[in-house]
C-alpha cells in the first residue's frame, strides 16, 4: 500500500524574501516546490498538503479596506478572507503541479479542499489576541476603527504603526477529514487547512466563523494524525533546525526524540515567529501516532537523509 505523507508548505513555498508578491512570482515560487515533490510522487506516496496564507491574506483585507473608502463596498470578516486564499493559492498549487506532471509525465489528479477547521469557542487565546493581522493604520485610524468595530490593535514593535490583532486558538478537528483521506487513499493530490483552515466554532447544532488566525503548521499536524499519514513534512527556508541558530556553536540537528525537541524549546533554542511552531506541530504529530515528523527544506525531499528528524 502507498504511503501517505502530509506536508505543510512554509511561507518562501509562495512568497520569498525581497519579493513584491506579484502572481507571476507566486506562481513561480509554487511551481518550483511542486517540482521539489515530485520525488515524492515517483516513489508512490500519496499526498495531502496543507499551507500558509499570512500575506495573501493581508493583501485581501487591504483589498476590502481599499474598496470600502473608494466605492463603499463591504468589509468582510476574516474567516471570508481565508476563505478566498485558501480558493486562490489552491489554484495556483493545483497549476503548479499539473504544469510539472505534464512535463514528468505524471498522470495524477490534485484537488483543492475549502476547509473549516473547528476550534473551543472558550480557548483562552480569544482573551488574548496576539496575531497581528491586516495594514497597517496610525493611532488615531487604529482607535476610531476600534471604537467602531470593537476590533483590538496593538502597536508594531518595528514602528511602522498599528495593527489589528486575533487570536491564535488551536485547532480541534478538520471537518470532511474523511473526504481528504479517502481521496489521498485514492492517490489523488489534496490541498486542504489552507492557512491553517478558516476558523469556525460550533454552537449547538449551528456551525459559524469567527474573527482568528490557526496556525498552519498544527493544523496541517492534526490533518496528518486524523487521517493516519505515515509521513509528515514541515517545509522551510533552511535545510535543519538547529540549536544556537546563528550563533558561533550553531549545531544542525539529524535525528531527535520528542523529549529532546521538548528540552531544546524549553531552553528558548526554537523562536515562535519562526522554528517555535514547526517544532510544536512535529511533536504533536509524534506523540499522536506518527513515527516521525521531518522538518527541513523543500529542495531536500527525496534525500533520505534530509531534514531534521523528530522521532519518538
Amino acid at each position: 500500500m502507498a504511503k501517505l505523507a502530509v506536508i505543510a508548505f512554509g511561507g518562501n513555498a509562495l512568497l520569498r524574501s525581497g519579493q513584491k508578491g506579484t502572481y507571476q512570482e507566486q506562481i513561480q515560487n509554487v511551481t518550483e516546490t511542486c517540482q521539489s515533490l515530485i520525488s515524492l510522487v515517483k516513489q508512490g506516496h500519496n499526498i495531502v498538503i496543507g499551507h500558509g496564507n499570512g500575506p495573501q491574506v493581508g493583501n485581501v483585507m487591504l483589498q476590502h479596506e481599499a474598496g470600502k473608502q473608494v466605492f463603499n463596498t463591504q468589509v468582510m470578516p476574516m474567516d471570508f478572507c481565508v476563505s478566498e486564499t485558501q480558493g486562490s493559492i489552491g489554484y495556483m498549487i493545483e497549476q503548479g503541479f499539473r504544469n510539472v506532471f505534464a512535463q514528468t509525465g505524471i498522470n495524477r489528479n490534485v484537488v483543492t479542499l475549502v476547509t473549516q477547521v473547528v476550534v473551543d469557542k472558550n480557548d483562552p487565546m480569544f482573551q488574548n489576541p496576539t496575531k497581528p493581522v491586516g495594514p497597517y493604520y496610525s493611532k488615531e485610524e487604529a482607535d476610531a476603527y476600534a471604537e467602531k468595530t470593537g476590533a483590538i490593535f496593538k502597536e508594531d514593535p518595528k514602528g511602522n504603526g498599528w495593527r489589528k490583532v486575533v487570536a491564535s486558538p488551536k485547532p480541534l478537528a478538520v471537518k470532511n477529514i474523511e473526504i481528504v483521506e479517502k481521496l489521498a487513499n485514492e492517490g489523488h493530490i489534496v490541498v486542504t487547512v489552507g492557512g491553517g483552515g478558516i476558523p469556525v466554532v460550533e454552537d449547538g447544532k449551528e456551525i459559524r466563523g469567527v474573527e482568528a488566525v490557526i496556525d498552519k503548521d498544527l493544523a496541517s499536524a492534526i490533518t496528518a494524525v486524523q487521517i493516519r499519514a505515515d509521513e509528515f513534512y514541515i517545509l522551510t527556508d533552511v535545510p535543519k533546525v538547529y540549536i544556537n541558530f546563528r550563533k558561533p556553536n550553531e549545531k544542525a540537528l539529524d535525528t531527535i526524540t520528542v523529549e529532546e525537541a521538548k528540552k531544546y524549546l524549553a531552553e528558548g533554542h526554537f523562536t515562535e515567529g519562526s522554528m517555535g511552531p514547526k517544532v510544536r506541530a512535529a511533536i504533536y504529530f509524534v506523540e499522536n501516532g506518527g513515527k516521525e515528523c521531518i522538518i527541513t527544506e523543500a529542495g531536500e525531499l527525496g534525500n533520505p537523509a534530509c531534514g531534521t528528524r523528530i522521532v519518538k
